[in-house]
C-alpha cells in the first residue's frame, strides 16, 4: 500500500441524552479499532491520518437547546485526544482541527500532528437545524478544511457531516425533507474568494463523509419471518445469522431511497452495514438484547465519496473501506456506536496538462443532480436557534425548580403561583386600635 494514501477514522454515536455517562472511560473498542486492521493495510500497525468523532443526543435536551453543551464538548475533547493517542500503534500524536455543536448534534475531528495536523488550512464550521421551525433538537454540524499538497500546491477539500435527522419508521419523507434541508442550509464558504463570494453546499468538496444517527428503518412486509418473530423467540438471535442480516438490507428504507428511487443521498456511498447487527434499539444495560417496541434497524449510519467516484458505477467508490463495524460492548444507549476506517485514492496532481490547479479537485455528480444553497439559510438557522435558546432557558429554569424533574417543576410552578394568587386575594387586614 502506497503511504500517501490517506486513512481516515470515523465514529458515530447516539448517547441517548447521557452526557457525562454516555461513554465509558476506555474508549479503546470504539476509537482504537485500526489496531484489528492494521496488517490488512501496511506491513507495520498504521494509526489514521484524520478521526473524525460524531454525537447526537449528547446531552439533556433542555441542555442542548440552552446552548450548555461547552462543558460536555470539552470533556469530550479530552478523552478522546488522550485515547487516541495512547492506543495509536507508534503513538503518534494528534491536534483538534475543529469541534462544533448544535443542541445535541456534536462533531470533533483530528488530524495526525505528522501527516495531515501541519497542512490544514482554511478551517471552517458551520450547523443547522432542521426540527420545527428549524430548531435543533434534529438538524446536523459542518466541519470542512484543506490538506495542502506534499508538493506546495492547493490539495484537496474535506467536508464531514455529522447529522441527527427525524425519527419514527413512518416519517420516511420527512428524513428526506431533512437531508435536503441540510445540503440548502448547512453552507461553506467559497472555494476561491477571488472568483466568487456565494456559499456552497457540502458537495463543493474533494471528499465528503456524511453519518450519524439517520433514523432510517427497515419496512419488513406482513408476511416476513421477522415480522412475525416474538420477542420470546428472539429477534437478537436471528440476526445473528449473517444470510438474515443481507436478506433485511433490501428492505432498508434508505438504501430504497437511495438507489431505487434516487430520492436522497446522491453520490454517497457505503460499506456493508449488513456485516454487523443492527444498532438500534437496545435495552438500556444490555449487550445483546433488543427494545422490541422498535423493531431492530440500522439508524446508524457512515456514507462517503470521493472526487474520482463515477456517476455512472453509483455502487462502487475509489475509497477503500476497511472497516464498518458496531460496538456491542456500549450499554448506557439505546444504540451502540458504529465506526468505520476508510483508505483514501492517492492524492490528485496539482499540476494537470492545462497548468497548476487554482481550485481543488471537486465532486462527480450526476447531470440530473445540482445541490444550491438555500437564500434563505441564515434566517432560518437564526429562527431555529433563536427558538431553541427561549425554550431551553424556560425548560432549564422549571427543571431546576424541580431540582432536577421537569414535571415536579412544573407541579413547584403551579403551586407558587397557586400560593400567590391566594395571597393576592386575602382581603387586607386593618391594623387595631384603642376608641376615641
Amino acid at each position: 500500500m502506497s503511504e500517501d494514501r490517506l486513512l481516515v477514522q470515523i465514529a458515530s454515536y447516539n448517547t441517548n441524552l447521557q452526557a457525562e455517562r454516555g461513554l465509558p472511560q476506555d474508549l479503546v473498542d470504539w476509537l482504537a479499532p485500526t489496531l484489528q486492521v492494521s496488517n490488512f493495510l501496511a506491513r507495520a500497525p498504521r494509526a489514521p491520518d484524520i478521526v473524525a468523532v460524531g454525537f447526537q443526543e449528547l446531552l439533556p435536551l433542555h441542555l442542548g437547546l440552552s446552548g450548555l453543551s461547552r462543558k460536555v464538548i470539552e470533556d469530550r475533547n479530552v478523552l478522546i485526544l488522550s485515547q487516541i493517542e495512547e492506543h495509536a500503534p507508534n503513538k503518534e500524536k494528534y491536534v483538534l482541527i475543529a469541534k462544533v455543536a448544535n443542541v445535541g448534534v456534536a462533531l470533533l475531528v483530528y488530524g495526525r500532528d505528522d501527516t495531515v495536523g501541519r497542512k490544514v488550512e482554511d478551517v471552517q464550521m458551520q450547523w443547522t437545524g432542521c426540527g420545527p421551525c428549524f430548531m435543533g433538537n434534529k438538524g446536523a454540524v459542518g466541519v470542512r478544511f484543506r490538506v495542502k499538497g506534499d508538493d506546495g500546491g492547493i490539495g484537496e477539500v474535506f467536508t464531514f457531516v455529522c447529522s441527527h435527522l427525524t425519527a419514527h419508521s413512518h416519517k420516511t419523507r420527512r428524513r428526506i425533507d431533512d437531508y435536503h434541508h441540510i445540503v440548502g442550509t448547512l453552507l461553506f464558504g467559497p472555494l476561491d474568494p477571488l472568483a466568487s463570494n456565494e456559499s456552497t453546499t457540502i458537495y463543493s468538496t474533494s471528499h465528503l463523509f456524511f453519518f450519524g444517527d439517520l433514523n432510517f428503518r427497515l419496512d419488513l412486509p406482513e408476511n416476513h419471518v421477522l415480522s412475525r418473530t416474538s420477542p420470546e423467540i428472539g429477534f437478537g438471535q436471528l440476526l445473528e445469522q449473517d444470510h438474515v442480516r443481507e436478506d433485511l438490507k433490501q428492505y432498508d428504507q434508505l438504501l430504497v431511497e437511495r438507489d431505487q428511487k434516487h430520492s436522497a443521498f446522491v453520490g454517497l456511498r457505503e460499506g456493508e452495514f449488513w456485516r454487523f447487527k443492527c444498532s438500534y434499539k437496545y435495552i438500556l444495560g444490555e449487550v445483546d438484547k433488543y427494545d422490541m417496541k422498535r423493531h431492530p434497524a440500522w439508524t446508524d449510519r457512515i456514507m462517503y465519496t470521493t472526487y474520482s467516484d463515477s456517476p455512472d458505477t453509483p455502487q462502487r467508490s475509489n475509497i477503500t473501506n476497511a472497516l464498518y463495524t458496531s460496538i456491542p460492548s456500549y450499554t448506557t444507549s439505546d444504540h451502540k456506536p458504529i465506526v468505520a476506517v476508510l483508505l483514501l485514492p492517492p492524492p490528485a496532481p496539482s499540476i494537470t496538462p492545462s497548468g497548476p490547479r487554482t481550485i481543488p479537485p471537486l465532486l462527480q455528480l450526476p447531470s440530473n443532480y445540482a445541490p444550491h444553497s438555500d437564500p434563505y439559510a441564515t434566517l432560518k438557522r437564526y429562527t431555529g436557534r433563536t427558538l431553541d435558546r427561549m425554550i431551553g432557558y424556560i425548560w432549564w429554569l422549571v427543571t431546576v425548580l424541580g431540582a432536577g424533574s421537569t414535571l415536579l417543576g412544573i407541579g413547584n410552578f403551579v403551586l407558587g403561583l397557586g400560593m400567590w394568587g391566594w395571597w393576592r386575594s386575602k382581603p387586607p387586614t386593618l391594623p387595631s386600635g384603642g376608641s376615641s
